[in-house]
């Protein structure tokens, strides 16, 4: 099953995301927003990114 994208207000009446796998474990959130329209931008953002993104290991 795809993961989820979520689009929520918060208690300071910021817009956030987070993304859920099929499973609903959260494996992403996003940072606040102004509004919704850009919390959903941000969504957009990270699908695109993340299409043939890479796994790099960083050593700390």
């Amino acid at each position: 099953m795809a993961g989820t994208f979520e689009v929520y207000e918060d208690k300071a009446g910021k817009f956030r995301f987070r993304l859920k796998a099929g499973n609903q474990q959260v494996v992403a959130v996003g940072e606040a927003y102004e509004t919704k329209s850009s919390a959903l931008k941000g969504c957009e953002a990270v699908q695109r990114a993340a299409e043939g993104a890479k796994i790099v290991e960083v050593e700390s």
